[in-house]
């Protein structure tokens, strides 16, 4: 007999934003903030599911980044509080936020070029026993926490293709590779979510589908939870749980892929009319790939 199928968590779930979730990893309240006359972003209530891939959509100037910058200590709201797996973490600084197991990438990748590959996932770890200047004197103390973290680097390497480049400065890699080498080093934290900006971007068709697989695989391989900026639809389709729509700062909609795809709002402020003859089509491609 097959496996009974795992239990749908957004099983009952409306399509509408602000909803509810089962059990939510990340809940959002009345963030705003604004750079002079202009509001970046102004979100009255969102949840993230746990365990999920949620994608973030939006047109350019929607919002998108500065909620990811926000959210992870990289900048300040006006106003507004977010808690991660139940705890508070308004004000904390992005440092503190990543110890505690939200990490994230950026648009632009942030790998260190006249650092090797290697080096810049050691760098990545927390919590190093060899960073303090007492201990550091004492190679007892670290050394073995040094040998685990280089051979769980030498893991991630492996598993994202980077094991022989092992040795190389980060800054002669490829576009995608750096892409790769960014989600590599963001689970040296070992944490419980990603949140990946626009990782498809600039990397090369072959490349688009190994990244793909690796975000797949933090859902499916280890129960991580995972938000991630997306302009190609397709690919929102094919990787997405569930989808949020932001537009001039708010959440303007949210539902699952094949919701999403046929939402007058979204549509109207960013899909385009070319997109509302192909709800039923988009749907069926998202359920051929999912099977």
């Amino acid at each position: 007999m097959s496996p009974d199928p795992r239990p749908d968590p957004l099983e009952g779930t409306s399509a509408e934003p602000g909803v509810a979730k089962a059990d939510p990893i990340l809940t959002v309240s009345d963030v705003r903030r604004s750079f002079g006359g202009i509001t970046a972003v102004d979100v009255d209530h969102l949840e993230i599911p746990r365990g999920l891939i949620t994608g973030l959509i939006g047109p350019n100037g929607a919002g998108k980044t500065t909620l990811f910058n926000l959210l992870t200590g990289f900048d300040t709201p006006d106003k507004g509080t977010w808690t991660f797996a139940g705890e508070d973490l308004a004000g904390v600084p992005a440092h503190l936020v990543a110890r505690k197991g939200m990490v994230r990438t950026f648009q632009l990748t942030k790998a260190l070029a006249r650092m090797t590959v290697m080096e810049n996932m050691q760098l990545a770890a927390v919590g190093q026993t060899g960073e303090r200047l007492l201990p550091a004197l004492l190679p007892s103390l670290w050394r073995p926490q040094e040998d685990a973290l280089t051979e769980r680097a030498d893991e991630l390497l492996v598993r994202f293709k980077l094991d022989h480049m092992r040795d190389q400065f980060a800054g002669t890699l490829s576009g995608g590779q750096k892409k790769l080498l960014e989600m590599a080093r963001a689970l040296m934290v070992e944490p419980s979510m990603v949140m990946l900006d626009e990782p498809m971007a600039g990397v090369n068709p072959a490349l688009t589908q190994s990244l793909l697989g690796h975000v797949k695989g933090l859902r499916d391989n280890e129960g991580r939870t995972v938000v991630f900026v997306e302009h190609d639809m397709d690919v929102v389709f094919d990787i997405s749980d569930w989808v949020v729509c932001l537009a001039q700062g708010a959440v303007i909609a949210e539902g699952r892929p094949s919701e999403i795809g046929s939402n007058p709002a979204v549509i109207d402020a960013y899909l385009g009319s070319s997109h509302s003859e192909a709800p039923v089509q988009r749907r069926k491609r998202h359920e051929r790939r999912a099977s």
